[in-house]
């Protein structure tokens, strides 16, 4: 028999490509941040409803709020432009995956894929029409806006690609940490 390669069996399994390599793990964590954002806001919707509260400890509790608009509030009637936005945003940064792939980036980039992902799902439909519903908020610190998994999850994973960029920005410029 010789050494050269046997030609591939058909029942193999394609090798995936790096950029494919490089979304998967992103893609994941995006879909358990969706489905941990939209379980709990389904959860919110039904036992809070009523304006009932939950008092967890010291002033933080879940209370039931219906943002129409984006971060604090701000911007009311703007949903169509904001779900539009965040799905630029999702798009741009399933992009830049292909430039830095690193683990910290790529679950960063999960985190706020699945966090915008589980607004906009929201805005598309918890509404009477494209993008006029409500994003569902319920963690209620009391001394913060009210908040909701999917926020929690895009600022976590912003503060994770800025820390990932100051880590590179210094790998890159030799200085040591």
């Amino acid at each position: 028999m010789s050494d050269a390669a046997a030609p591939a069996e058909p029942d193999a399994a394609p090798v995936p490509t790096p950029e494919r390599r490089s979304l998967r793990p992103s893609l994941s964590v995006a879909l358990v941040i969706v489905v941990l954002d939209q379980l709990s806001k389904h959860w919110a919707v039904n036992r809070l409803s009523g304006d009932r509260n939950i008092d967890l400890f010291w002033r933080l509790r879940f209370h039931l709020t219906f943002n129409s608009g984006m971060a604090f509030s701000k911007g009311r009637g703007l949903g169509p432009i904001i779900g539009v936005v965040a799905l630029i945003v999702v798009v741009g940064l399933l992009v830049s995956l292909r430039r830095d792939n690193s683990p910290l980036s790529t679950v960063a980039v999960g985190l706020v894929m699945g966090g915008a992902i589980g607004n906009v799902a929201d805005r598309l439909f918890r509404g009477d029409g494209w993008f006029r519903g409500s994003v569902v908020d319920f963690i209620d610190p009391q001394w913060f806006p009210i908040f909701n998994v999917a926020d929690i999850a895009v600022n976590v994973g912003g503060a994770l690609l800025v820390l990932g960029s100051l880590f590179a920005g210094r790998r890159m410029s030799g200085a040591t940490p």
